[in-house]
Protein backbone atom coordinates (compact mmCIF):
# COMPACT_ATOMS: atom_id res chain seq x y z
CA UNK A 1 0.00 0.00 0.00
CA UNK A 2 1.50 3.34 -1.09
CA UNK A 3 2.03 6.13 1.40
CA UNK A 4 -0.38 9.10 1.34
CA UNK A 5 0.67 11.89 -0.97
CA UNK A 6 1.35 15.38 0.46
CA UNK A 7 -1.79 16.73 -1.22
CA UNK A 8 -3.91 14.04 0.41
CA UNK A 9 -2.38 14.80 3.80
CA UNK A 10 -3.10 18.53 3.43
CA UNK A 11 -6.68 17.82 2.40
CA UNK A 12 -7.14 15.47 5.37
CA UNK A 13 -5.68 18.06 7.74
CA UNK A 14 -7.92 20.77 6.29
CA UNK A 15 -10.95 18.53 6.67
CA UNK A 16 -10.00 17.71 10.27
CA UNK A 17 -9.54 21.41 11.05
CA UNK A 18 -12.96 22.15 9.55
CA UNK A 19 -14.50 19.43 11.73
CA UNK A 20 -12.87 20.95 14.82
CA UNK A 21 -14.16 24.42 13.92
CA UNK A 22 -17.67 23.05 13.39
CA UNK A 23 -17.52 21.24 16.72
CA UNK A 24 -16.38 24.45 18.43
CA UNK A 25 -19.22 26.40 16.82
CA UNK A 26 -21.79 23.83 17.93
CA UNK A 27 -20.38 23.83 21.46
CA UNK A 28 -20.59 27.63 21.56
CA UNK A 29 -24.20 27.51 20.37
CA UNK A 30 -25.09 24.90 22.98
CA UNK A 31 -23.49 27.03 25.70
CA UNK A 32 -25.45 30.06 24.52
CA UNK A 33 -28.68 28.06 24.40
CA UNK A 34 -28.06 26.73 27.90
CA UNK A 35 -27.49 30.26 29.20
CA UNK A 36 -30.70 31.41 27.49
CA UNK A 37 -32.74 28.57 28.97
CA UNK A 38 -31.28 29.20 32.41
CA UNK A 39 -32.08 32.91 32.15
CA UNK A 40 -35.64 32.13 31.03
CA UNK A 41 -36.09 29.73 33.93
CA UNK A 42 -34.87 32.37 36.36
CA UNK A 43 -37.27 34.93 34.85
CA UNK A 44 -40.16 32.46 35.13
CA UNK A 45 -39.27 31.80 38.76
CA UNK A 46 -39.19 35.53 39.51
CA UNK A 47 -42.46 35.98 37.65
CA UNK A 48 -44.06 33.16 39.62
CA UNK A 49 -43.00 34.77 42.90
CA UNK A 50 -44.33 38.15 41.79
CA UNK A 51 -47.58 36.58 40.63
CA UNK A 52 -48.10 34.78 43.92
CA UNK A 53 -47.40 37.98 45.85
CA UNK A 54 -49.84 39.94 43.71
CA UNK A 55 -52.56 37.31 44.14
CA UNK A 56 -52.00 37.22 47.89
CA UNK A 57 -52.24 41.02 48.10
CA UNK A 58 -55.37 41.06 45.94
CA UNK A 59 -56.94 38.31 47.99
CA UNK A 60 -56.22 40.10 51.27
CA UNK A 61 -57.75 43.35 49.97
CA UNK A 62 -60.96 41.68 48.81
CA UNK A 63 -61.13 39.58 51.96
CA UNK A 64 -60.84 42.76 54.05
CA UNK A 65 -63.64 44.40 52.05
CA UNK A 66 -65.83 41.31 52.46
CA UNK A 67 -65.32 41.30 56.24
CA UNK A 68 -66.10 45.01 56.34
CA UNK A 69 -69.45 44.39 54.64
CA UNK A 70 -70.26 41.36 56.79
CA UNK A 71 -71.80 43.37 59.62
CA UNK A 72 -73.25 40.40 61.51
CA UNK A 73 -70.03 38.35 61.21
CA UNK A 74 -71.93 35.45 59.68
CA UNK A 75 -69.17 34.94 57.05
CA UNK A 76 -71.77 35.52 54.35
CA UNK A 77 -73.48 38.54 52.82
CA UNK A 78 -77.22 38.92 52.55
CA UNK A 79 -78.81 41.25 49.99
CA UNK A 80 -78.86 44.24 52.37
CA UNK A 81 -75.18 43.92 53.22
CA UNK A 82 -74.42 43.53 49.52
CA UNK A 83 -76.54 46.59 48.72
CA UNK A 84 -74.54 48.73 51.17
CA UNK A 85 -71.25 47.40 49.80
CA UNK A 86 -72.12 48.09 46.17
CA UNK A 87 -73.22 51.61 47.15
CA UNK A 88 -69.71 52.19 48.55
CA UNK A 89 -68.37 51.22 45.13
CA UNK A 90 -70.68 53.75 43.46
CA UNK A 91 -73.38 51.33 42.33
CA UNK A 92 -76.70 52.27 43.96
CA UNK A 93 -79.39 49.56 43.77
CA UNK A 94 -82.85 49.39 45.22
CA UNK A 95 -83.87 46.44 47.40
CA UNK A 96 -85.30 44.35 44.57
CA UNK A 97 -82.23 44.90 42.39
CA UNK A 98 -79.86 43.98 45.23
CA UNK A 99 -81.84 40.79 45.88
CA UNK A 100 -81.64 39.93 42.17
CA UNK A 101 -77.85 40.43 42.10
CA UNK A 102 -77.48 38.31 45.23
CA UNK A 103 -79.48 35.48 43.65
CA UNK A 104 -77.41 35.70 40.47
CA UNK A 105 -74.09 35.44 42.33
CA UNK A 106 -75.33 32.80 44.80
CA UNK A 107 -74.10 29.56 43.26
CA UNK A 108 -74.97 27.14 46.07
CA UNK A 109 -78.56 28.37 46.57
CA UNK A 110 -78.03 29.37 50.20
CA UNK A 111 -79.63 32.79 49.73
CA UNK A 112 -76.41 34.55 50.76
CA UNK A 113 -72.92 35.03 49.34
CA UNK A 114 -69.91 33.39 50.94
CA UNK A 115 -66.40 34.75 50.41
CA UNK A 116 -65.67 32.46 47.45
CA UNK A 117 -68.86 33.51 45.65
CA UNK A 118 -68.14 37.16 46.39
CA UNK A 119 -64.56 37.02 45.08
CA UNK A 120 -65.69 35.16 41.97
CA UNK A 121 -68.29 37.86 41.24
CA UNK A 122 -65.66 40.62 41.45
CA UNK A 123 -63.34 39.03 38.92
CA UNK A 124 -63.31 40.68 35.48
CA UNK A 125 -64.55 38.57 32.54
CA UNK A 126 -61.89 36.74 30.57
CA UNK A 127 -61.23 37.21 26.87
CA UNK A 128 -61.72 34.43 24.33
CA UNK A 129 -57.95 34.01 24.07
CA UNK A 130 -57.66 33.34 27.79
CA UNK A 131 -60.63 31.00 27.85
CA UNK A 132 -59.20 29.08 24.88
CA UNK A 133 -55.78 28.47 26.45
CA UNK A 134 -57.42 27.40 29.74
CA UNK A 135 -59.59 24.94 27.81
CA UNK A 136 -56.48 23.61 26.02
CA UNK A 137 -54.68 23.03 29.34
CA UNK A 138 -57.74 21.26 30.74
CA UNK A 139 -58.00 19.05 27.66
CA UNK A 140 -54.37 18.03 28.14
CA UNK A 141 -55.13 16.97 31.72
CA UNK A 142 -58.38 15.20 30.81
CA UNK A 143 -56.79 12.12 29.24
CA UNK A 144 -60.03 10.13 29.32
CA UNK A 145 -61.92 12.91 27.54
CA UNK A 146 -64.94 12.58 29.84
CA UNK A 147 -64.93 16.24 30.90
CA UNK A 148 -63.65 15.51 34.43
CA UNK A 149 -60.03 15.35 35.59
CA UNK A 150 -59.24 12.76 38.27
CA UNK A 151 -56.13 11.22 39.78
CA UNK A 152 -56.38 8.47 37.16
CA UNK A 153 -55.94 11.11 34.45
CA UNK A 154 -52.80 12.39 36.17
CA UNK A 155 -51.27 8.99 36.84
CA UNK A 156 -48.64 8.10 34.27
CA UNK A 157 -48.39 11.70 33.09
CA UNK A 158 -47.28 13.48 36.24
CA UNK A 159 -45.04 11.76 38.76
CA UNK A 160 -44.77 12.55 42.45
CA UNK A 161 -41.81 10.26 43.08
CA UNK A 162 -39.33 13.10 43.45
CA UNK A 163 -41.52 15.06 45.87
CA UNK A 164 -39.62 15.49 49.17
CA UNK A 165 -42.51 14.12 51.25
CA UNK A 166 -42.75 11.04 49.05
CA UNK A 167 -39.04 10.42 49.38
CA UNK A 168 -39.28 10.86 53.16
CA UNK A 169 -42.20 8.42 53.32
CA UNK A 170 -44.63 10.99 54.71
CA UNK A 171 -46.86 10.96 51.60
CA UNK A 172 -47.61 8.39 48.93
CA UNK A 173 -47.32 9.28 45.27
CA UNK A 174 -51.12 8.97 45.08
CA UNK A 175 -51.46 11.60 47.79
CA UNK A 176 -49.18 13.98 45.91
CA UNK A 177 -51.37 13.68 42.82
CA UNK A 178 -54.52 14.17 44.89
CA UNK A 179 -53.13 17.29 46.55
CA UNK A 180 -52.07 18.62 43.16
CA UNK A 181 -55.63 18.09 41.93
CA UNK A 182 -57.07 19.78 45.03
CA UNK A 183 -55.49 23.06 43.88
CA UNK A 184 -58.10 23.25 41.14
CA UNK A 185 -60.98 21.50 42.92
CA UNK A 186 -63.85 23.41 44.52
CA UNK A 187 -64.20 23.81 48.27
CA UNK A 188 -65.91 20.38 48.44
CA UNK A 189 -62.70 18.60 47.33
CA UNK A 190 -64.40 15.59 45.76
CA UNK A 191 -61.34 14.49 43.79
CA UNK A 192 -62.88 15.51 40.48
CA UNK A 193 -62.12 18.74 38.65
CA UNK A 194 -64.52 20.00 35.99
CA UNK A 195 -63.74 22.55 33.32
CA UNK A 196 -65.83 25.10 35.25
CA UNK A 197 -63.71 24.56 38.39
CA UNK A 198 -60.51 24.76 36.35
CA UNK A 199 -61.74 28.03 34.81
CA UNK A 200 -62.67 29.38 38.24
CA UNK A 201 -59.15 28.74 39.48
CA UNK A 202 -57.51 30.46 36.54
CA UNK A 203 -59.96 33.36 36.50
CA UNK A 204 -58.35 34.38 39.78
CA UNK A 205 -54.90 34.19 38.19
CA UNK A 206 -56.17 36.03 35.11
CA UNK A 207 -57.41 38.95 37.22
CA UNK A 208 -53.83 39.83 38.17
CA UNK A 209 -52.41 39.78 34.61
CA UNK A 210 -52.90 42.82 32.41
CA UNK A 211 -52.51 41.44 28.89
CA UNK A 212 -53.76 38.38 27.04
CA UNK A 213 -50.26 37.79 25.69
CA UNK A 214 -48.79 37.57 29.19
CA UNK A 215 -51.50 35.18 30.40
CA UNK A 216 -51.32 32.95 27.31
CA UNK A 217 -47.51 32.78 27.56
CA UNK A 218 -47.74 31.80 31.22
CA UNK A 219 -50.26 29.05 30.53
CA UNK A 220 -48.37 27.77 27.49
CA UNK A 221 -45.16 27.51 29.50
CA UNK A 222 -46.78 26.03 32.62
CA UNK A 223 -48.65 23.30 30.77
CA UNK A 224 -46.23 22.86 27.83
CA UNK A 225 -48.97 23.49 25.28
Amino acid sequence: MSAPQPLQIREANAHLAAVHRRAAELEARLDAAERTVRAQAERLARHDQQLRAALDELGRAKDWFFRRLDRDRSRSLDSRELQRGLAELGLVLDTAEAEGVCRRWDRDGSGTLDLEEFLRALRPPMSQAREAVIAAAFAKLDRSGDGVVTVDDLRGVYSGRTHPKVQSGEWTEEEVLRRFLDNFDSSEKDGQVTLAEFQDYYSGVSASMDTDEEFVAMMTSAWQL
